[in-house]
């Protein structure tokens, strides 16, 4: 490791780090635009200038020069000032002054530097270039005038997205930094680049001219779109949710989230449930809590354990603890989380986990994918997976074709392939140091474990510290449901058998009501969705936005979410609705406030009281037998923007939905 002196200060730096590396182990502040930790080296902003001796009497672009032994790094003298304030002067030659109507204004790198490091005034008088504006899509706008050619987003789109939409034409002052033919940048990650943009280039579309960041109140939560439980910011004022934004956490999300998770927020304020109504007459009609609990009551009266409940894809850890809770107080243990019918073995939750890892996928060498479209099911671990393959690992996949961001090998739709390899596959996981399975959606929901820990075993994809087999889920619910053992042994066909008096529909969305046509169904979730559609009795409840609550990703990591807002109208958080029936149910159930309820529910699983990845323990013992049939026809997923209620209500993500997968013509008034 070298050693190199900054500003008199002589540290020790790890082997290939760069000189503005070395001066951030110092704990100096380095001034950049283009460099960014995660994207690959420019160079072209010219920000980042210090002093290197020995080197020419000039200043040199830190973010571009390794750092070597012996070197006397200053970021602190007069060339160096002198040189910085050049560079933001030529920087602001053609930006424009419009820092009171720009959505940057408040969280502008260009705005924060041109303070810290620029000129008081600029000695240019001649006419500042334009740029006109580019489309990007429904969910970036675009001011190019503002651009200072960092390429962040150039960058991005080729490097971490893996789809080259967003380049460079021309050159000089002439240059620009467009889409190909200025149309929508079609993949799942694009508005990172809003992120990443350091001026107000780029900026969020939908929340355009909508708030400051000073007027709004920042709660840390947890994306519930999808099963990998992105660390993610939510941004309030009074009690809308104004937008979402990623928080850093290398295991998880890295920095990224979806623009699912990015934009599906405007959804929680329309369509939603604020009161309870009652099916009366063929209709559903406004009605009151105590009216809806004594229906409930009356129904199960005579047989107060002939009732069951369904947890939907975004429901937290402490409501399903409380359903179960009141449920088994009533002496009924009709409980189960899969609700679109998927069923498999879940006494060993290490054979339904994602035992590498989220980031420990990135140095798997040989994968694969069993049945699951992962740019619509898991964005965020495609883009794991396009490091894997960028460092070599080959990658294979089972199921209808789609189009991955890197080199894969289709290997048909016959689940059969589990149990006769091809001989290329298996000489590449033979030779793999880290191989891996990864068992989507499509092939969990045709139960196909069994056959999928059969091959891992012939694989040899479990080696010494590795465990490269993995479950890959799309409901955020999943884990948690089944580690608190929400799940039947046959699933939601248990649940119809019973023929349940009651059903208490928690946010379940995409389940089949038609078994449950002589049940008393009773919806408790906060959109006025498919499940809201089919119920008797709607019960308004909290959104993931409005209340604490804990999440457990594909990987088994727990995490905790908390309330960012109050549920509008008459809604109350779930757990809250489950106490209250326990009363008019006449029921014990242990707890009366929301400390009471997480301490009982992490007794019961004391996995869940901490944060971070739980210990499953080992895989089950392999069935050398177990072989999996049929074909995969289709993934689970169908529209990647309007997997949930809460996406379904979003203008932003129907708008997604139509014109990016459906290629719907923007409807525009007449002249």
């Amino acid at each position: 490791m070298p050693k190199v002196t900054v500003d008199g200060q002589e540290i020790e730096v790890p082997d290939g780090a760069t000189v503005l590396q070395a001066c951030e182990l110092a704990g100096k502040e380095i001034p950049r635009f283009c460099y960014h930790e995660r994207l690959s080296i420019a160079g072209n902003c010219r920000m980042c200038l210090v002093e290197v001796k020995p080197g020419p009497p000039k200043p040199q672009a830190s973010c571009a020069l390794p750092a070597t032994e012996g070197q006397e790094i200053r970021t602190d003298t007069e060339m160096v000032k002198t040189a910085r304030e050049g560079v933001m002067e030529f920087l602001l030659i053609n930006h424009p002054l419009d820092c009171p109507i720009c959505d940057q204004g408040g969280e502008c790198d260009l705005q924060d530097q041109a303070v810290a490091y620029g000129r008081r005034g600029s000695r240019y008088d001649e006419n500042k270039r334009a740029v006109t504006e580019k489309y990007m899509g429904p969910l970036i706008k675009t001011i190019m005038t503002r651009c200072i050619h960092c390429t962040r987003c150039v960058r991005f789109s080729e490097e971490i997205a893996g789809v080259d939409e967003i380049g460079a034409l021309y050159r000089g002052e002439d240059m620009q930094i467009t889409t190909y033919l200025e149309q929508a940048a079609e993949h799942e990650l694009s508005a990172n680049v809003i992120d990443l943009c350091p001026v107000g280039a780029l900026t969020s579309r939908p929340y355009a001219f909508e708030a400051r960041p000073w007027e709004l109140k920042k709660t840390n939560s947890i994306d519930v779109s999808d099963a990998i439980g992105a660390n993610i910011r939510l941004d309030s004022r009074g009690r809308e949710v104004m937008r979402a934004l990623p928080r850093i956490n290398d295991d998880v999300n890295e920095e990224w989230i979806s623009d699912k998770a990015r934009y599906q927020v405007d959804g929680l304020t329309k369509r939603r449930l604020d009161k309870v109504f009652m099916r009366k007459k063929g209709g559903l009609k406004p009605s009151s809590w105590d009216e809806a609990f004594k229906e409930i009551a009356k129904a199960l009266k005579g047989d107060i354990s002939s009732i069951a409940a369904v947890a939907g894809d975004m429901v937290d850890c402490e409501t399903m603890f409380a359903a179960k809770a009141l449920l088994k107080a009533c002496g009924s243990s009709l409980v189960e989380a899969r609700q679109t019918g998927i069923t498999y073995d879940a006494s060993n939750l290490a054979a339904v986990n994602f035992n590498s890892t989220l980031a420990g996928i990135e140095t798997a060498d040989a994968i694969l994918i069993v049945g699951s479209h992962i740019r619509w099911e898991a964005p965020l671990i495609n883009v794991r997976l396009r490091k894997a393959a960028k460092r070599g690992a080959k990658v294979y996949i089972i199921g209808p074709e789609w189009e991955p961001t890197y080199p894969a090998t289709f290997l048909g739709s016959d689940l059969s392939v589990l149990s006769n390899l091809p001989s290329d596959l298996v000489d590449t996981f033979t030779g793999a140091e880290r191989p891996a399975i990864i068992m989507g959606g499509a092939a969990l929901g045709r139960g196909a474990v069994a056959a999928g820990l059969a091959a891992a075993d012939t694989l040899g994809v479990v080696k010494g510290d590795w465990n490269g087999f993995n479950a890959l889920h799309f409901s955020a619910a999943r884990m948690g449901s089944l580690m608190l053992g929400f799940a039947q042994p046959n699933g939601m066909k248990d649940i119809a058998a019973a023929k349940p008096k009651v059903l208490l529909a928690l946010g379940a969305d995409e389940m089949d009501f038609e078994p449950y046509a002589d049940a008393l169904k009773v919806y408790i979730g906060h959109h006025g969705d498919k499940g809201a559609h089919a119920a008797d009795i709607i019960l308004p409840a909290a959104s993931y936005a409005e209340k604490d609550g804990t999440y457990v990703n594909t990987e088994g990591r727990v995490q905790f979410a908390e309330k960012a807002v109050f549920a509008p109208g008459d809604a109350r958080e779930d757990w809250t609705i489950l106490r209250a029936l326990a009363d008019a149910l006449k029921v014990e159930v242990g707890f009366d406030s929301f400390a009471e309820l997480q301490n009982a529910m992490i007794a019961e699983v004391p996995a869940l009281g901490e944060e971070g990845l739980a210990d499953y323990g080992a895989l089950p013992t392999v069935d050398a037998s177990a072989k999996a049939e049929g074909t995969i026809d289709a993934y689970p997923i169908k529209d990647f923007y309007l997997t949930n209620p809460i996406a379904r209500a979003s203008a932003v993500m129907q708008r997604c939905s139509a014109e990016l997968l459906h290629g719907d013509e923007l409807k525009e008034a007449a002249a």
